[in-house]
């Protein structure tokens, strides 16, 4: 499912929201989901899970044409852990 798809699904099921507005609340939530983690905190969906950011730390890694040695800066990334009611309804 893509972005569109869930923003017409949810004005389908609230028909007293336009779909401009639906498409308003789905990017403010995205938003503020990713603000969230941009400031190092965690998002907690109950029953669907977690998302959080990781450091990894700087490393040296290899160029795979050359072989040369190549410092990898540090870098944060996106995590997401699945939630209880989302593994068991996976896992049926």
């Amino acid at each position: 499912m893509i972005k569109s798809e869930l923003v017409q699904k949810i004005a389908d099921e609230n028909s007293h929201l336009s779909h401009r507005e639906v498409e308003r609340l789905v990017s403010t939530i995205f938003e503020e989901i990713t603000n969230a983690l941009a400031s190092g905190r965690r998002v907690e969906l109950r029953g669907f899970g977690a998302f959080s950011v990781k450091s990894r730390p700087s490393r040296l890694g290899r160029n795979p044409r050359t072989g040369e040695r190549v410092e990898v800066a540090k870098k944060n990334i996106p995590c997401f852990k699945t939630g209880k009611l989302l593994k068991e309804r996976l896992n049926r």
